[in-house]
Protein backbone atom coordinates (compact mmCIF):
# COMPACT_ATOMS: atom_id res chain seq x y z
CA UNK A 1 0.00 0.00 0.00
CA UNK A 2 2.79 2.40 0.90
CA UNK A 3 4.57 1.59 -2.38
CA UNK A 4 1.37 2.28 -4.28
CA UNK A 5 0.92 5.63 -2.49
CA UNK A 6 4.53 6.59 -3.14
CA UNK A 7 4.14 5.67 -6.80
CA UNK A 8 0.91 7.68 -7.10
CA UNK A 9 2.54 10.71 -5.37
CA UNK A 10 5.55 10.50 -7.70
CA UNK A 11 3.26 10.29 -10.72
CA UNK A 12 1.29 13.33 -9.52
CA UNK A 13 4.48 15.38 -9.03
CA UNK A 14 5.77 14.30 -12.46
CA UNK A 15 2.52 15.29 -14.16
CA UNK A 16 2.54 18.65 -12.35
CA UNK A 17 6.16 19.28 -13.34
CA UNK A 18 5.50 18.43 -16.97
CA UNK A 19 2.41 20.63 -16.94
CA UNK A 20 4.36 23.58 -15.46
CA UNK A 21 7.19 23.07 -17.95
CA UNK A 22 4.73 22.96 -20.82
CA UNK A 23 3.05 26.16 -19.62
CA UNK A 24 6.42 27.91 -19.23
CA UNK A 25 7.47 26.67 -22.65
CA UNK A 26 4.27 27.98 -24.16
CA UNK A 27 4.77 31.36 -22.48
CA UNK A 28 8.36 31.50 -23.73
CA UNK A 29 7.27 30.57 -27.20
CA UNK A 30 4.55 33.22 -27.12
CA UNK A 31 7.01 36.01 -26.24
CA UNK A 32 9.35 37.11 -29.05
CA UNK A 33 13.02 36.55 -28.30
CA UNK A 34 14.62 38.89 -30.84
CA UNK A 35 14.86 42.40 -29.41
CA UNK A 36 13.38 43.98 -32.54
CA UNK A 37 10.36 41.69 -32.34
CA UNK A 38 9.97 42.47 -28.64
CA UNK A 39 10.03 46.20 -29.29
CA UNK A 40 7.58 45.95 -32.16
CA UNK A 41 5.23 43.81 -30.04
CA UNK A 42 4.57 46.91 -27.92
CA UNK A 43 1.20 48.41 -28.94
CA UNK A 44 1.72 51.64 -30.87
CA UNK A 45 5.39 50.94 -31.68
CA UNK A 46 6.53 50.84 -35.32
CA UNK A 47 9.92 50.55 -36.99
CA UNK A 48 11.38 53.34 -39.11
CA UNK A 49 14.77 51.68 -39.64
CA UNK A 50 17.51 49.63 -38.00
CA UNK A 51 21.13 50.73 -38.31
CA UNK A 52 24.09 48.44 -37.55
CA UNK A 53 26.67 49.24 -34.88
CA UNK A 54 29.19 46.79 -33.48
CA UNK A 55 28.18 45.53 -30.05
CA UNK A 56 24.71 47.08 -30.22
CA UNK A 57 21.41 47.04 -32.07
CA UNK A 58 20.19 50.52 -33.01
CA UNK A 59 16.56 51.19 -33.89
CA UNK A 60 14.72 54.31 -35.05
CA UNK A 61 11.09 53.92 -34.06
CA UNK A 62 7.77 55.74 -33.96
CA UNK A 63 5.50 55.51 -30.93
CA UNK A 64 1.84 56.53 -30.92
CA UNK A 65 1.18 59.19 -28.27
CA UNK A 66 -1.95 61.11 -27.23
CA UNK A 67 -1.90 64.75 -28.27
CA UNK A 68 -3.42 65.50 -24.87
CA UNK A 69 -2.59 63.10 -22.05
CA UNK A 70 -5.53 64.45 -20.05
CA UNK A 71 -7.90 63.53 -22.87
CA UNK A 72 -6.31 60.62 -24.78
CA UNK A 73 -9.37 60.16 -26.97
CA UNK A 74 -8.79 63.53 -28.66
CA UNK A 75 -6.28 62.35 -31.23
CA UNK A 76 -2.76 60.96 -31.45
CA UNK A 77 0.57 61.71 -33.11
CA UNK A 78 3.72 59.75 -33.90
CA UNK A 79 6.67 60.50 -31.63
CA UNK A 80 10.11 59.48 -32.81
CA UNK A 81 12.40 57.54 -30.47
CA UNK A 82 15.62 55.61 -30.86
CA UNK A 83 16.84 52.57 -28.94
CA UNK A 84 20.52 51.73 -28.59
CA UNK A 85 20.21 48.14 -27.39
CA UNK A 86 23.00 46.53 -25.36
CA UNK A 87 21.33 43.79 -23.36
CA UNK A 88 18.03 43.45 -21.49
CA UNK A 89 20.04 42.51 -18.39
CA UNK A 90 21.72 45.95 -18.33
CA UNK A 91 20.35 49.24 -16.93
CA UNK A 92 18.79 51.75 -19.31
CA UNK A 93 19.47 55.47 -19.75
CA UNK A 94 16.55 57.62 -20.91
CA UNK A 95 17.95 60.59 -22.84
CA UNK A 96 16.44 63.65 -24.46
CA UNK A 97 18.05 66.82 -25.82
CA UNK A 98 14.75 68.65 -25.45
CA UNK A 99 14.82 69.17 -29.22
CA UNK A 100 15.02 66.75 -32.16
CA UNK A 101 16.38 63.25 -31.73
CA UNK A 102 19.49 62.14 -33.62
CA UNK A 103 19.01 59.09 -35.83
CA UNK A 104 22.74 58.31 -35.73
CA UNK A 105 23.92 55.88 -33.02
CA UNK A 106 25.35 57.81 -30.07
CA UNK A 107 26.02 57.12 -26.40
CA UNK A 108 25.59 59.75 -23.71
CA UNK A 109 27.98 59.91 -20.75
CA UNK A 110 25.75 58.06 -18.23
CA UNK A 111 25.21 55.29 -20.79
CA UNK A 112 28.97 54.78 -21.04
CA UNK A 113 29.37 54.94 -17.26
CA UNK A 114 26.80 52.19 -16.62
CA UNK A 115 27.48 50.24 -19.85
CA UNK A 116 23.76 50.14 -20.56
CA UNK A 117 21.01 50.56 -23.09
CA UNK A 118 19.89 54.01 -24.21
CA UNK A 119 16.41 55.19 -25.16
CA UNK A 120 16.34 58.64 -26.78
CA UNK A 121 13.16 60.65 -27.21
CA UNK A 122 12.32 63.47 -29.59
CA UNK A 123 10.56 66.32 -27.80
CA UNK A 124 6.94 66.79 -28.80
CA UNK A 125 6.21 69.38 -31.52
CA UNK A 126 9.71 69.17 -32.99
CA UNK A 127 9.15 67.84 -36.49
CA UNK A 128 8.38 65.15 -37.42
CA UNK A 129 7.03 64.52 -33.88
CA UNK A 130 4.32 67.14 -34.26
CA UNK A 131 0.55 66.64 -34.29
CA UNK A 132 -1.27 67.80 -37.42
CA UNK A 133 -2.93 70.18 -37.02
CA UNK A 134 -0.79 71.47 -34.17
CA UNK A 135 -2.67 72.57 -31.05
CA UNK A 136 0.10 74.57 -29.42
CA UNK A 137 -1.69 74.69 -26.07
CA UNK A 138 -0.69 71.03 -25.73
CA UNK A 139 3.00 71.93 -25.74
CA UNK A 140 3.93 72.23 -22.08
CA UNK A 141 6.29 70.57 -19.64
CA UNK A 142 3.63 68.30 -18.12
CA UNK A 143 2.51 66.94 -21.49
CA UNK A 144 6.17 66.32 -22.43
CA UNK A 145 6.84 64.57 -19.11
CA UNK A 146 3.79 62.43 -19.73
CA UNK A 147 5.24 61.45 -23.12
CA UNK A 148 8.32 60.16 -21.32
CA UNK A 149 6.20 58.39 -18.71
CA UNK A 150 4.29 56.44 -21.38
CA UNK A 151 7.47 55.50 -23.23
CA UNK A 152 9.03 54.33 -19.97
CA UNK A 153 6.01 52.22 -19.05
CA UNK A 154 5.97 50.66 -22.51
CA UNK A 155 9.69 49.81 -22.52
CA UNK A 156 10.08 48.85 -18.87
CA UNK A 157 8.61 45.43 -19.74
CA UNK A 158 11.49 44.93 -22.19
CA UNK A 159 14.21 46.56 -20.05
CA UNK A 160 13.25 45.63 -16.47
CA UNK A 161 16.38 46.79 -14.65
CA UNK A 162 17.19 50.26 -13.30
CA UNK A 163 16.57 53.39 -15.39
CA UNK A 164 18.29 56.80 -15.29
CA UNK A 165 17.04 59.97 -16.96
CA UNK A 166 19.54 62.37 -18.50
CA UNK A 167 19.88 65.28 -20.88
CA UNK A 168 21.93 68.39 -21.51
CA UNK A 169 20.73 71.99 -21.38
CA UNK A 170 17.05 71.94 -22.42
CA UNK A 171 17.39 68.18 -22.15
CA UNK A 172 18.62 68.58 -18.57
CA UNK A 173 15.61 70.76 -17.87
CA UNK A 174 13.38 68.11 -19.46
CA UNK A 175 14.86 65.32 -17.30
CA UNK A 176 14.25 67.48 -14.22
CA UNK A 177 10.64 68.24 -15.13
CA UNK A 178 10.03 64.55 -15.80
CA UNK A 179 11.32 63.69 -12.33
CA UNK A 180 9.15 66.39 -10.80
CA UNK A 181 5.93 65.02 -12.30
CA UNK A 182 6.78 61.28 -12.26
CA UNK A 183 9.24 60.85 -9.37
CA UNK A 184 8.67 57.08 -9.12
CA UNK A 185 9.71 56.23 -12.68
CA UNK A 186 13.48 56.74 -12.64
CA UNK A 187 16.10 55.40 -10.25
CA UNK A 188 18.22 58.51 -10.76
CA UNK A 189 18.61 61.70 -12.82
CA UNK A 190 21.78 63.21 -14.31
CA UNK A 191 20.98 66.71 -15.58
CA UNK A 192 23.70 68.61 -17.41
CA UNK A 193 23.91 72.44 -17.66
CA UNK A 194 20.17 72.84 -16.95
CA UNK A 195 19.00 76.48 -16.62
CA UNK A 196 16.43 77.27 -13.93
CA UNK A 197 14.65 80.57 -14.62
CA UNK A 198 12.57 80.83 -11.46
CA UNK A 199 11.83 84.54 -11.91
CA UNK A 200 11.62 85.53 -15.54
CA UNK A 201 11.75 89.24 -14.71
CA UNK A 202 14.91 89.06 -12.57
CA UNK A 203 18.08 88.25 -14.51
CA UNK A 204 20.83 90.09 -12.63
CA UNK A 205 22.72 86.81 -12.11
CA UNK A 206 23.61 86.87 -15.80
CA UNK A 207 24.95 90.42 -15.55
CA UNK A 208 27.18 89.40 -12.65
CA UNK A 209 28.43 86.42 -14.66
CA UNK A 210 29.44 88.49 -17.69
CA UNK A 211 31.23 91.02 -15.48
CA UNK A 212 33.65 88.40 -14.15
CA UNK A 213 33.82 85.41 -16.53
CA UNK A 214 37.21 84.48 -17.98
CA UNK A 215 39.81 87.25 -18.01
CA UNK A 216 39.46 90.99 -18.44
CA UNK A 217 41.50 90.84 -21.64
CA UNK A 218 39.13 88.31 -23.18
CA UNK A 219 36.00 90.14 -22.00
CA UNK A 220 37.32 93.41 -23.45
CA UNK A 221 38.01 91.79 -26.83
CA UNK A 222 34.55 90.29 -27.06
CA UNK A 223 32.78 93.42 -25.86
CA UNK A 224 34.69 95.55 -28.37
CA UNK A 225 33.76 93.34 -31.34
CA UNK A 226 30.12 93.30 -30.30
CA UNK A 227 30.03 97.08 -29.93
CA UNK A 228 31.88 97.61 -33.22
CA UNK A 229 29.32 95.45 -35.05
CA UNK A 230 26.65 97.92 -33.90
CA UNK A 231 28.78 100.97 -34.73
CA UNK A 232 29.15 99.60 -38.29
CA UNK A 233 25.52 98.61 -38.50
CA UNK A 234 24.84 100.37 -41.82
CA UNK A 235 27.70 98.83 -43.76
CA UNK A 236 27.38 95.37 -42.24
CA UNK A 237 23.61 95.29 -42.76
CA UNK A 238 24.25 95.84 -46.48
CA UNK A 239 26.47 92.78 -46.35
CA UNK A 240 23.73 90.98 -44.44
CA UNK A 241 21.12 91.87 -47.06
CA UNK A 242 23.35 90.48 -49.82
CA UNK A 243 23.96 87.35 -47.75
CA UNK A 244 20.20 86.93 -47.23
CA UNK A 245 19.47 87.29 -50.94
CA UNK A 246 22.18 84.81 -51.85
CA UNK A 247 20.86 82.25 -49.35
CA UNK A 248 17.14 82.86 -49.79
CA UNK A 249 16.61 84.14 -46.24
CA UNK A 250 13.52 86.08 -45.16
CA UNK A 251 12.70 87.91 -41.90
CA UNK A 252 8.91 87.97 -41.55
CA UNK A 253 8.70 86.40 -38.07
CA UNK A 254 11.25 88.63 -36.35
CA UNK A 255 9.96 91.74 -38.10
CA UNK A 256 12.72 92.70 -40.51
CA UNK A 257 16.42 92.40 -41.21
CA UNK A 258 17.36 95.19 -38.78
CA UNK A 259 15.82 93.33 -35.84
CA UNK A 260 17.47 90.10 -36.95
CA UNK A 261 20.87 91.79 -37.30
CA UNK A 262 20.78 93.24 -33.79
CA UNK A 263 19.60 89.92 -32.31
CA UNK A 264 22.56 88.11 -33.88
CA UNK A 265 25.05 90.74 -32.68
CA UNK A 266 23.67 90.80 -29.13
CA UNK A 267 24.08 87.00 -28.94
CA UNK A 268 27.79 87.31 -29.71
CA UNK A 269 29.32 87.48 -26.22
CA UNK A 270 26.87 84.98 -24.76
CA UNK A 271 27.47 82.60 -27.66
CA UNK A 272 31.24 82.74 -27.22
CA UNK A 273 31.16 81.69 -23.57
CA UNK A 274 28.44 79.11 -24.16
CA UNK A 275 30.38 77.21 -26.81
CA UNK A 276 34.04 78.20 -26.43
CA UNK A 277 36.81 77.92 -23.87
CA UNK A 278 38.96 80.75 -22.60
CA UNK A 279 41.83 79.49 -24.77
CA UNK A 280 39.72 80.27 -27.88
CA UNK A 281 39.79 83.99 -27.14
CA UNK A 282 42.80 84.31 -29.43
CA UNK A 283 40.46 83.79 -32.40
CA UNK A 284 38.63 87.03 -31.57
CA UNK A 285 39.91 90.19 -33.34
CA UNK A 286 42.34 91.89 -30.95
CA UNK A 287 41.59 95.47 -32.02
CA UNK A 288 37.98 95.74 -33.14
CA UNK A 289 38.24 99.43 -34.01
CA UNK A 290 40.85 98.79 -36.70
CA UNK A 291 39.56 95.39 -37.86
CA UNK A 292 38.07 95.11 -41.33
CA UNK A 293 34.35 94.74 -41.89
CA UNK A 294 35.00 91.19 -43.06
CA UNK A 295 36.84 90.36 -39.83
CA UNK A 296 33.99 91.69 -37.68
CA UNK A 297 31.40 89.93 -39.84
CA UNK A 298 33.26 86.61 -39.78
CA UNK A 299 33.74 86.63 -36.02
CA UNK A 300 30.06 87.38 -35.36
CA UNK A 301 28.93 84.84 -37.95
CA UNK A 302 31.21 82.12 -36.58
CA UNK A 303 29.89 82.57 -33.04
CA UNK A 304 26.27 83.74 -33.45
CA UNK A 305 25.35 82.71 -37.00
CA UNK A 306 23.68 85.27 -39.27
CA UNK A 307 21.04 82.78 -40.39
CA UNK A 308 19.79 82.17 -36.84
CA UNK A 309 16.99 84.77 -36.79
CA UNK A 310 15.87 84.40 -40.38
CA UNK A 311 12.54 82.63 -40.85
CA UNK A 312 14.45 79.62 -42.12
CA UNK A 313 16.65 79.51 -39.00
CA UNK A 314 13.78 80.05 -36.56
CA UNK A 315 11.34 77.56 -38.03
CA UNK A 316 12.92 74.44 -36.56
CA UNK A 317 12.98 76.02 -33.10
CA UNK A 318 9.44 77.39 -32.93
CA UNK A 319 8.58 74.84 -30.19
CA UNK A 320 11.46 76.07 -28.02
CA UNK A 321 10.57 79.75 -28.36
CA UNK A 322 6.92 78.95 -27.73
CA UNK A 323 7.85 77.24 -24.45
CA UNK A 324 10.30 79.98 -23.50
CA UNK A 325 7.51 82.52 -23.90
CA UNK A 326 4.84 80.50 -22.09
CA UNK A 327 6.58 78.56 -19.29
CA UNK A 328 10.38 78.31 -19.35
CA UNK A 329 11.33 81.97 -19.39
CA UNK A 330 14.21 83.62 -21.26
CA UNK A 331 17.18 85.70 -20.10
CA UNK A 332 17.65 89.44 -20.52
CA UNK A 333 21.05 91.03 -19.91
CA UNK A 334 22.51 94.52 -19.86
CA UNK A 335 25.31 95.87 -22.06
CA UNK A 336 27.01 98.57 -19.96
CA UNK A 337 29.90 98.92 -22.44
CA UNK A 338 27.58 99.82 -25.36
CA UNK A 339 26.00 103.26 -25.68
CA UNK A 340 22.20 103.17 -25.47
CA UNK A 341 21.88 104.90 -28.83
CA UNK A 342 23.48 101.88 -30.53
CA UNK A 343 20.91 99.39 -29.18
CA UNK A 344 17.44 99.70 -30.70
CA UNK A 345 15.68 96.57 -29.44
CA UNK A 346 17.78 94.87 -26.76
CA UNK A 347 17.24 91.20 -26.00
CA UNK A 348 13.96 90.53 -27.73
CA UNK A 349 11.29 88.38 -26.05
CA UNK A 350 10.48 84.86 -27.34
CA UNK A 351 7.21 86.19 -28.74
CA UNK A 352 9.25 87.92 -31.48
CA UNK A 353 10.60 84.58 -32.68
CA UNK A 354 7.29 82.71 -32.96
CA UNK A 355 4.97 83.26 -35.96
CA UNK A 356 2.21 85.73 -35.08
CA UNK A 357 -0.46 83.18 -36.02
CA UNK A 358 0.47 81.06 -32.98
CA UNK A 359 -1.11 82.49 -29.78
CA UNK A 360 1.05 82.64 -26.64
CA UNK A 361 0.20 83.29 -22.99
CA UNK A 362 2.71 83.47 -20.16
CA UNK A 363 2.01 81.03 -17.30
CA UNK A 364 3.57 82.38 -14.14
CA UNK A 365 4.61 80.07 -11.32
CA UNK A 366 5.44 77.01 -13.45
CA UNK A 367 9.21 77.26 -12.96
CA UNK A 368 8.78 78.26 -9.32
CA UNK A 369 6.87 75.04 -8.74
CA UNK A 370 9.68 72.92 -10.25
CA UNK A 371 12.34 74.84 -8.35
CA UNK A 372 10.50 74.34 -5.06
CA UNK A 373 10.11 70.63 -5.77
CA UNK A 374 13.83 70.22 -6.47
CA UNK A 375 14.76 72.13 -3.34
CA UNK A 376 12.53 70.07 -1.06
CA UNK A 377 11.97 66.70 -2.74
CA UNK A 378 14.89 65.93 -5.07
CA UNK A 379 16.14 62.37 -4.65
CA UNK A 380 18.94 60.65 -6.56
CA UNK A 381 19.56 63.74 -8.69
CA UNK A 382 22.89 65.06 -10.00
CA UNK A 383 23.27 68.50 -11.63
CA UNK A 384 26.48 69.30 -13.52
CA UNK A 385 27.34 72.86 -14.66
CA UNK A 386 30.25 74.53 -16.42
CA UNK A 387 32.11 77.33 -14.66
CA UNK A 388 32.19 79.51 -17.79
CA UNK A 389 28.72 78.69 -19.13
CA UNK A 390 26.26 81.61 -18.97
CA UNK A 391 23.28 79.28 -18.57
CA UNK A 392 24.60 78.10 -15.22
CA UNK A 393 24.05 81.57 -13.73
CA UNK A 394 20.52 80.53 -12.81
CA UNK A 395 20.70 76.89 -11.78
CA UNK A 396 18.94 74.20 -9.78
CA UNK A 397 19.97 73.93 -6.14
CA UNK A 398 18.64 70.99 -4.06
CA UNK A 399 18.01 72.19 -0.52
CA UNK A 400 16.21 71.21 2.66
CA UNK A 401 14.37 67.95 2.17
CA UNK A 402 16.44 66.81 -0.83
CA UNK A 403 18.23 63.47 -0.37
CA UNK A 404 21.21 62.03 -2.20
CA UNK A 405 21.21 65.03 -4.58
CA UNK A 406 24.24 67.00 -5.79
CA UNK A 407 25.31 70.08 -7.75
CA UNK A 408 28.84 70.09 -9.20
CA UNK A 409 30.65 72.67 -11.33
CA UNK A 410 33.30 71.69 -13.87
CA UNK A 411 36.17 74.23 -13.70
CA UNK A 412 36.82 76.20 -16.89
CA UNK A 413 34.17 74.32 -18.85
CA UNK A 414 31.37 75.69 -21.01
CA UNK A 415 27.94 74.38 -22.03
CA UNK A 416 29.54 71.00 -22.69
CA UNK A 417 30.37 70.41 -19.02
CA UNK A 418 30.21 66.77 -17.93
CA UNK A 419 31.20 64.39 -15.17
CA UNK A 420 34.53 63.70 -16.86
CA UNK A 421 35.42 67.40 -16.48
CA UNK A 422 34.87 67.58 -12.71
CA UNK A 423 37.72 67.74 -10.21
CA UNK A 424 38.88 64.20 -9.25
CA UNK A 425 36.98 63.82 -5.95
CA UNK A 426 33.69 65.08 -7.41
CA UNK A 427 34.18 63.04 -10.58
CA UNK A 428 34.63 59.87 -8.53
CA UNK A 429 31.65 60.63 -6.30
CA UNK A 430 29.39 61.48 -9.25
CA UNK A 431 30.44 58.32 -11.10
CA UNK A 432 29.86 56.20 -7.99
CA UNK A 433 26.40 57.64 -7.44
CA UNK A 434 25.44 57.02 -11.09
CA UNK A 435 26.64 53.42 -10.84
CA UNK A 436 24.76 52.84 -7.60
CA UNK A 437 21.53 54.42 -8.86
CA UNK A 438 21.79 52.20 -11.94
CA UNK A 439 22.22 49.15 -9.72
CA UNK A 440 25.62 48.20 -11.13
CA UNK A 441 28.06 49.52 -8.50
CA UNK A 442 30.59 46.91 -7.42
CA UNK A 443 31.23 46.20 -3.71
CA UNK A 444 34.53 48.07 -4.09
CA UNK A 445 32.75 51.19 -5.36
CA UNK A 446 30.10 50.96 -2.65
CA UNK A 447 32.88 50.83 -0.07
CA UNK A 448 35.04 53.53 -1.66
CA UNK A 449 33.68 55.96 -4.32
CA UNK A 450 37.22 56.77 -5.45
CA UNK A 451 37.27 53.36 -7.14
CA UNK A 452 34.42 54.34 -9.47
CA UNK A 453 35.10 54.34 -13.22
CA UNK A 454 32.93 54.03 -16.35
CA UNK A 455 32.11 50.40 -17.05
CA UNK A 456 32.29 50.71 -20.84
CA UNK A 457 35.41 51.61 -22.78
CA UNK A 458 35.42 54.92 -24.58
CA UNK A 459 34.31 54.68 -28.22
CA UNK A 460 35.39 57.73 -30.24
CA UNK A 461 32.51 57.36 -32.71
CA UNK A 462 29.80 56.41 -30.26
CA UNK A 463 30.50 58.59 -27.23
CA UNK A 464 29.28 62.15 -27.72
CA UNK A 465 31.52 64.56 -25.83
CA UNK A 466 31.03 67.75 -27.84
CA UNK A 467 28.79 70.58 -26.73
CA UNK A 468 25.16 70.00 -27.69
CA UNK A 469 25.15 73.08 -29.89
CA UNK A 470 22.00 74.97 -30.81
CA UNK A 471 22.30 78.16 -32.91
CA UNK A 472 21.60 81.53 -31.28
CA UNK A 473 20.54 82.13 -27.70
CA UNK A 474 19.02 78.75 -26.87
CA UNK A 475 19.84 76.34 -24.02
Amino acid sequence: MRKALRWLLALTVLIGTLSTAATAGAATAAQPQDIKDRLLAIPGMSLVEEKPYTGYRFFVLNYTQPIDHRHPSKGTFQQRITVLHKDVSRPTVFYTSGYNVSTTPGRREPTQIVDGNQVSLEYRFFTPSRPAPADWTKLDIWQAASDQHRVFKALKQVYPHNWLATGGSKGGMTATYYERFYPRDMDGVVAYVAPNDVRNDEDSAYDRFFATVGTKECRDRLNAVQREALVRRESLEKKYAAYATENGLTFTTVGGIDRAYEAVVLDYVWGFWQYNLLQNCGTVPADAATATDDAIWSSVDDISGFSAYADQGLEQYTPYYYQAGTQLGAPTIRFPYIEKKLIRYGYQPPRNFVPAAIPMRWQSGVMRDVDSWVRHHARHMLFVYGQNDPWGSERFRPGTGARDAYVFTAPGMNHGANVAGLVPDEKALATARILEWAGVASPAVLADPSAAKPLARHDARLDARDVEREPALRP
